[in-house]
């Protein structure tokens, strides 16, 4: 299946993709993503200011170059192609989508430090009892004064090891399922010293990102740190993961299709009793059904990213979301099997994309969750 790109469309993914195929190489972000920095911060600067990408879908009048979904989906297959570790998703679709959505001027600002690669952040929502549900927070947020005094913890707060600004969601009032009674705060953050109130503890995830779990007792920030109405943040963290969602999808999906190529390519190579094991039917047969997934998922992705702005955003989203979960565990895992013990070293790149699909899988939800939640949406 081929989404009809504009010529501009066109040309920001072969600026993309020669950027990378010439800059970034796979050992090379293996080595970045395992040391103590993690990732390539000089590549960071090169997305913003050579490729322009990190300004992509902000908007223009906070720095940004007034992209939508189609430019993201672009932009993150072709990052899923490479396996770019950089938080691009994180940082610019998750971050950005609920800075801009935001009418403060503390978020206004971070806009533009994330268009210009100044900024990174982690969103600090998950908890230990949350399960899946990034609405369910226990985390309180007391006023005293001109100021909010912020308890509870924090888990698996991807890029947070990087990041120089957190935004945390914190209960104002309600239960801690409730939708209701959210607040969003943005508060900077220096991974090496984190301020007075939260304790930190980094790791690294089986994919060779970076997140970190935390501890907040007694947080102290000022009122100016809040980038929501009191109470009133599901909404735009609603629509700000549906579009980082669509954007894992795409990235995703960037991914299937390199692995599939490779599959091919490798069975092509490998011999067994004198001739290719492609030409024997069974192998035909499997790379058939890994074919007939990737292009599910294609159609998924491109239906998501289309309805982000419409009704039908959450049942697009989710489905998208159940399809790319299906299909990263059926690609994945035959593109391995198909590799046979070369499949799982450290050499070869068909182990590493292995290893951040099987992440993908449950990131922001995984196959139940979002089966579920398209049977409750509406549109």
């Amino acid at each position: 299946m081929d989404f009809n790109l504009t010529d501009e469309q066109q040309l920001l993914k072969n600026s993309v993709s020669d950027f990378l195929s010439n800059r970034y190489a796979l050992d090379t972000s293996r080595r970045a993503a395992r040391s103590d920095v993690g990732w390539q911060p000089q590549v960071w600067k090169s997305f913003a200011e050579e490729l322009g990408i990190l300004a992509a879908p902000l908007p223009e009048e906070l720095g940004g170059l007034g992209g939508g979904a189609e430019e993201v989906l672009v932009i993150a297959e072709v990052l899923g192609q490479h396996l770019v570790v950089e938080p691009f998703i994180g940082t610019v679709v998750l971050g950005g989508g609920l800075l801009r959505r935001s009418s403060t001027d503390l978020a206004a600002e971070l806009v533009g430090g994330i268009a210009s690669g100044d900024v990174v952040t982690g969103f600090a929502a998950l908890e230990p009892t949350s399960g899946q549900a990034f609405h369910s927070v226990r985390t309180t947020a007391r006023r005293d004064g001109q100021h909010w005094v912020l308890d509870g913890e924090k888990i698996v707060v991807t890029d947070a090891p990087i990041a120089t600004h957190l935004i945390i969601t914190a209960r104002t009032s309600g239960d801690a399922a409730d939708t209701a009674g959210l607040t969003l705060f943005a508060i900077p953050f220096d991974p090496a010293d984190p301020p007075s109130g939260i304790d930190v503890h980094h790791y690294r995830t089986i994919d060779d990102h970076h997140a970190s779990d935390l501890v907040i007792s007694g947080l102290r920030v000022p009122d100016s740190a809040r980038i929501s109405e009191v109470d009133e943040a599901w909404p735009l963290i609603d629509a700000a993961l549906d579009e980082a969602t669509a954007a894992t999808v795409a990235e995703a999906v960037g991914m299937l299709r390199k692995v599939l190529s490779d599959t091919v390519e490798y069975t092509k190579q490998r011999q067994q009793f004198g001739v290719a094991i492609s030409n024997f039917q069974a192998l035909q047969h499997r790379m058939v059904n890994m074919h007939i997934e990737v292009e599910q998922a294609v159609a998924a992705s491109y239906l998501a990213s289309l309805n982000l702005d419409g009704a039908r955003r959450t049942r697009a989203v989710s489905a998208a979301k159940a399809t790319i979960a299906r299909a990263a565990r059926l690609v994945g895992q035959e593109a391995v099997q198909l590799h046979g013990g070369m499949g799982m070293t450290e050499e070869l790149a068909i182990g590493h994309y292995f290893k951040r699909l099987t992440v993908i899988e449950s990131e922001f939800g995984n196959r139940d969750f979002h089966t579920t939640r398209y049977q409750h949406a509406r549109g």
